[in-house]
């Protein structure tokens, strides 16, 4: 038997010793590796083999107007989460879960007996009131969570619909702002993490891990909130009074395209929109809705005229007999044996047809429709909401002599509200073309300091500021002496420009006694602060024309929203002329000071109610210089002499 030499078993020995040594310094660097290197990723896949996270709902960012008024909010409404391997007793925690939450005890025995990890009850579970989870968190039931929620909130009813818009179940935007900003508004989920062994028991010995959500940005509207409030009333009144099918409103800084206020007829609560017709929510139609304008799209056919120096309003004549032949067809005058002779300026004070026809045929099919396409007819605006139509325009290859007449007159074209919104803006601003625009801020929700700012758009300068200057001033001519003479507002200059459209029916002609009636006025006329268009779709039991039916409408609103915007009365517009039987306003006398006995001579053409006992009248209302309807009531308080009280 050979003998090993005591120099190879060295060697031997040596030799593991090395291998010892590498494989011990190999499973050195294995470890530091594993617990340096990829020791946080190990253990945050430990942490998910143990951990259950209970999903936490980040706070939906409030909607405000322009001046802070909150329009959307929220308020708490929890939900109901549960852990099925944590519940030890499964038929009596069902049906106390069933007993709080108003469900059949069979569908709450299947949620907690669900081989799921964690299980939010849905939906008799979600955004459940406060009562509720009171009642929950007092039961105390092993496995059941309450996870902070909440829900949309709108304060004002059907205030704004149309342009809020409304959320879902999981407050996701589904329509309005609401949707077009609901990345931003809707925020980052967080949640509720517990530890669990194998079996799905809480481990009591870790702590809970509570991952704050990320609440959305709040958001700022361009909404004026009383212009708002104002032409609501005013959409109200007329579904009252006209039974329409249908009306809208838009309101807009002419020089920033900032949407003061929008609202449309019928409307909903965006809170109950599942009780109403999806065709209602669904149609935002000022700027969905895509008909023809009708007159109020004379103002482009103005403007190009205007620009391109072709028209003389004051010494350039157009004899109107009633009708026009284009091509074979006559296209007639809406008033029977027409104007007679008349200047331009009394064909767009008339809102004449054939006169307009005229106009076109000056400006030519070329030049009038690209000024069409400046304007920004025929595509979207850009608006922030979704839904919006483009509108429909001849192909230009396809206009001939009766095509460029009817479009000269706004028939045959169809366009959106905001468009013809955007357009008048620029044809009255100074020729400045803006895309409109709703969102103006975004704020931090917690310091409430700006992150965001909407900084106007121009678009183009689609005519001069000597042009829209001529403008402004033919259109304050219309309120002041032509068909939109109910738009007239006593110590502010309005111009404006009435429209009555007829409407296509579903055999491709035009129906009789239905119409779209409008109007679109500005305010100051030398100066614009606002824009307002509204549009009544076929009023009943009244003459259905813009200038009867829309025209004092806007008045009313730009008057309202004037003194709501503290606007500085002007002295040196036009006087309005009176037609029969239109009646001039006549100014309240000034009474304070004046015995019961002078008062006959004083108030030929108005009443008077009086109150208080005494022979001298010490206040009065409405104030001395304001200008009333002829047989308005003058209220007069009685006192002693020498306690009159002047109107300050």
């Amino acid at each position: 038997m050979k003998r090993v030499s005591q120099v190879t078993v060295r060697r031997r020995l040596v030799a593991v010793f090395l291998f010892a040594l590498i494989f011990f310094f190999i499973m050195c660097i294995r470890l530091g590796y594993v617990q340096f290197i990829m020791g946080e990723e190990i253990t945050e896949k430990a942490e998910e083999l143990w951990s259950r996270d209970i999903p936490l709902k980040p706070e939906r960012g409030e909607i405000l107007d322009r001046n802070g008024e909150v329009l959307a909010g929220n308020v708490s409404a929890p939900s109901v989460a549960v852990v099925p391997r944590q519940i030890q007793n499964p038929q009596d925690t069902a049906e106390k879960l069933a007993d709080v939450l108003n469900m059949d005890v069979k569908d709450a025995y299947e949620y907690v007996t669900k081989n799921v990890s964690v299980e939010v009850i849905h939906p008799e579970g979600r955004k459940i009131s406060e009562e509720q989870a009171i009642k929950l968190q007092e039961l105390n039931l092993e496995g059941v969570y309450i996870a902070e929620d909440s829900k949309r909130y709108y304060p004002h009813g059907k205030y704004l619909s149309h342009v809020l818009g409304f959320t879902g179940i999981d407050s996701q935007g589904l329509a309005g702002i609401e949707l077009y900003y609901d990345n931003k508004l809707n925020g980052k989920e967080g949640s509720l993490s517990f530890f669990s062994d194998n079996k799905g028991h809480k481990l009591k010995d870790i702590a809970e891990n509570y991952n704050e959500p990320e609440d959305g940005l709040d958001l700022k509207l361009t909404i004026n909130e009383k212009i708002q409030t104002i032409i609501d009333r005013e959409l109200d009144l007329a579904e009252s009074k006209y039974n329409p099918d249908g009306a809208w409103a838009i309101a807009m800084d002419p020089d920033t395209g900032e949407i003061l206020a929008m609202d449309s007829r019928p409307d909903f609560h965006p809170a109950n929109y599942k009780e109403v017709d999806p065709e209602i929510y669904n149609r935002n139609l000022p700027i969905w809705s895509t008909y023809e304008p009708g007159s109020t799209f004379k103002i482009i056919t103005l403007a190009s005229a205007l620009e391109e120096g072709l028209v003389d309003l004051q010494n350039d004549h157009f004899n109107d007999t009633g009708s026009i032949e284009v091509s074979g067809a006559k296209i007639r005058c809406w008033q029977d044996g027409g104007h007679g002779n008349q200047t331009y300026l009394e064909v767009v004070q008339n809102s004449c047809n054939p006169g307009f026809v005229s106009m076109g045929e000056k400006v030519g099919k070329e030049k009038l429709f690209s000024y069409i396409d400046d304007f920004g007819f025929g595509k979207k605006t850009g608006i922030d909401l979704q839904g919006e139509g483009s509108g429909i325009l001849f192909d230009e290859e396809n206009v001939g002599p009766v095509e460029l007449a009817t479009t000269s007159f706004g028939q045959g074209v169809s366009v959106t509200p905001i468009q013809q919104v955007a357009a008048v803006s620029a044809a009255v601003n100074g020729g400045y073309l803006y895309k409109p625009f709703l969102a103006k801020e975004w704020l931090d929700p917690i310091t409430g300091e700006v992150v965001e700012k909407t900084e106007p758009v121009l678009k183009d300068q689609v005519i001069s500021n000597e042009t829209s200057k001529e403008i402004r001033s033919t259109l304050e001519s219309v309120v002041a002496k032509g068909t939109g003479r109910g738009a007239y507002v006593d110590g502010y200059r309005v111009g404006g420009k009435t429209g009555t459209a007829q409407k296509v029916g579903e055999d491709g002609n035009y129906l009789s006694d239905n119409h779209i009636v409008s109007f679109i006025g500005f305010a100051p006329a030398d100066d614009p602060e606002i824009v307002v268009y509204v549009a009544i779709d076929n009023p009943k039991n009244t003459v259905q024309f813009g200038g009867v039916v829309t025209a004092p409408i806007v008045g009313t609103i730009i008057e309202d929203s004037l003194r709501a915007m503290d606007a500085e009365e002007r002295t040196e517009g036009l006087e309005k002329e009176y037609k029969w039987p239109e009646q001039p306003k006549v100014k309240v006398p000034d009474l304070v000071g004046l015995s019961k006995k002078d008062l006959q001579e004083y108030l030929v053409n108005l009443s008077v109610e009086s109150e208080g006992e005494g022979n001298t009248i010490i206040k009065q209302s409405p104030e001395a210089g304001k200008m009333v309807e002829q047989g308005s009531t003058i209220r007069i308080f009685l006192g002693d002499e020498g306690s009159t009280e002047k109107e300050e």
